[in-house]
């Protein structure tokens, strides 16, 4: 009977371990460019309120045809300002970069997770609480951003395409006619 005690809670444990596999699993992002989709594994256990944040844009469909407004070659590629770089609803490329979303900001969810090739992170103001709806993607390791900015997510695949995006000019990569999110959708 001990026995039975014992199997049983190993089957518990594991069962639980899987359903928190499986929960996380549900939370991806799929971005869609000109050169083929991107599917980003969203980390709620790691960044909740921006997740959440995030989820809530894409199923409004607010990230469809916005630009990719500063592609620096060798970091990241950064997008996301649903107010000013909706390249189909009156895109400004003097003010894509300064804008977020209706939703309110976001305070910093700061972790541990490094920003490597691949990592989503959320761009902010010199405020770490001003987080609101850009985000950007890492062409390659940015160790110095550890802790300063939060870390929402990873590309698992797709980073063919993301190396794809056009690349913007001089040390704030502000791009001419820039690429774009043709459609973001969030499944949960």
């Amino acid at each position: 009977m001990k026995l039975f005690y014992i199997a049983f809670a190993g089957v518990l444990y594991l069962a639980s371990f899987a359903g928190d596999v499986f929960a996380q699993a549900n939370h991806t992002l799929t971005i869609q460019l000109k050169d083929g989709p991107v599917v980003v594994q969203l980390m709620p256990d790691v960044a909740p309120k921006h997740v959440a944040q995030i989820e809530a844009l894409a199923k409004k469909g607010a990230y469809d045809n916005v630009a990719f407004h500063r592609v620096i070659d060798g970091f990241m590629a950064q997008t996301g300002d649903v107010q000013y770089g909706n390249m189909s609803k009156g895109y400004d490329a003097s003010l894509a970069g300064t804008g977020g979303s209706d939703l309110p900001n976001i305070p910093a969810e700061f972790s541990k997770n490094p920003f490597v090739r691949g990592t989503v992170g959320m761009a902010r103001a010199q405020d770490p609480n001003s987080a609101n709806s850009q985000f950007f993607i890492m062409f390659a390791d940015g160790s110095f951003l550890n802790g300063q900015y939060t870390v929402v997510g990873k590309v698992v695949s797709g980073m063919e395409n993301v190396d794809k995006i056009k690349r913007g000019a001089g040390q704030n990569g502000e791009v001419s006619d820039p690429d774009r999110m043709v459609k973001v959708t969030a499944g949960k």
